[in-house]
């Protein structure tokens, strides 16, 4: 659907529109969000409202409002403010960390990981991912029954500090940390106090790690993504606060993404069992059903605030406003998806999901994320018969990175 021109079109005010409201602040709305947007999406074709700004419900819009990116700005140090949390430590680390810098200073970030996250290094780390999962299995399996979701969270934890060479010993501190700050875009207050021990958490780790390192360098062993970052930041071209950041941004980004969209895979496999057996014996196939439910619903929100009026489609969008992207749901949309709502890895793609984002800030570790889910569910698939569940203990919230809280399952031991 192409862009209109400002002379194609009468401008009207977006405040002045009665938009479609959508009620994403509210538990029962992330059951089941696509519903929502549907309706919304009749009453107006890409623009929407809830409690904190709007929300753009198309997936043409996203991608050509991503393109101006320039017009816009990232809008953590706001959430650090409507969440009351000015000079906290999860405040604080809001407003430094990655995502919430724009331009020379972001690129320079992005430039120093940047060789450690293309395809061809992340594809060199497939072997350690089925070793890792394969580990996680023998232990897991003999159980016979276990929470799905708290699983995988242990997956992607666990190739990250292999990656950076920590002890498995603070795996299961790391997971309560970082599952709390994974909440942190849900703006809800009821999740701050966790959200500050998961931060002091992380910052613990990650200066106790660095500070180890420096006493024991490598030595004889291949150097790691730690020892990278270490003669980086010896060279001067990363602070030691930029270091410890760093540190716990690769954690935290590497860690709900996979989680979630690997349980999420499997909750969507459960109810069909021949796509779940395919994907033990072929291992294209898994991969394509991973595609398939980032397409169908990934996990992730975006949000900018306006650096001045955008006018698009007839609209202006106000300076200032605060514009949500909910890029969870932009594929699964019959506008960009012949039968969309039908869960099918080998449909033809004319739209490909954009479930990590757009434009400078999209999501440096797509590939580790999209290997990772690949390698974990062909063999979860391989070794686990028969899985079967009652269902989801929960879910969620959706503004945030949305996805399954909970997944009991049972599977056959012989």
């Amino acid at each position: 659907m192409p862009e209109q021109t400002e002379q194609e079109t009468t401008l009207q005010a977006g405040a002045s529109l009665e938009l479609p409201w959508l009620a994403m602040d509210e538990d029962a709305f992330s059951v089941d969000p696509f519903p929502h947007f549907a309706r919304a999406r009749a009453q107006h074709p890409w623009l929407a409202r809830w409690p904190l700004g709007y929300v753009v419900t198309d997936y043409q819009a996203m991608r050509d409002l991503f393109a101006r990116e320039d017009d816009m700005r990232m809008m953590y140090d706001g959430i650090v403010e409507i969440m009351d949390a000015k000079g906290t430590p999860w405040g604080n680390f809001q407003e430094r960390h990655m995502l919430s810098i724009s331009g020379p200073p972001h690129q320079r970030l992005r430039d120093v990981l940047a060789p450690s996250f293309t395809p061809r290094r992340a594809n060199e780390k497939r072997e350690l991912m089925r070793e890792v999962i394969g580990e996680l299995l023998d232990e897991w399996l003999p159980r016979g029954a276990f929470d799905f979701e708290e699983f995988a969270s242990w997956f992607p934890i666990t190739v990250m500090c292999r990656l950076i060479g920590a002890s498995p010993a603070v795996i299961p501190g790391l997971r309560d940390a970082m599952e709390a700050i994974g909440l942190s875009t849900s703006m809800d207050k009821r999740w701050l106090p966790a959200m500050q021990e998961g931060v002091i958490t992380m910052e613990k780790f990650a200066d106790e790690l660095i500070a180890e390192r420096r006493a024991s360098p490598g030595g004889a062993r291949e150097p790691d993504l730690l020892d990278l970052l270490l003669e980086t930041n010896a060279r001067g071209e990363l602070s030691d606060r930029e270091l410890a950041d760093l540190l716990i941004f690769l954690f935290v980004a590497g860690y709900d993404t996979s989680k979630n969209m690997l349980t999420l895979t499997f909750w969507e496999l459960l109810s069909r069992p021949e796509m779940y057996q395919r994907c033990a014996q072929d291992y294209d196939y898994a991969r394509k059903v991973v595609e398939e439910t980032f397409r169908f619903h990934s996990t992730t929100s975006n949000q900018r605030v306006l650096n001045r009026d955008i006018a698009y489609r007839g609209v202006v969008l106000e300076k200032d406003s605060i514009v949500w992207f909910p890029l969870s749901v932009a594929t699964r949309d019959e506008r960009y998806a012949a039968d969309a709502d039908r869960f099918n890895p080998e449909r033809e793609t004319q739209h490909r999901h954009i479930a990590f984002g757009l434009g400078p800030h999209i999501c440096l570790g797509q590939y580790i994320a999209r290997f990772q889910i690949h390698e974990g569910l062909h063999e979860i698939a391989r070794r686990m018969r028969n899985p079967r569940s009652p269902g989801p203990l929960g879910y969620r919230p959706f503004p945030g990175t949305w996805g399954l809280r909970g997944l009991p399952i049972e599977f056959d031991t012989e």
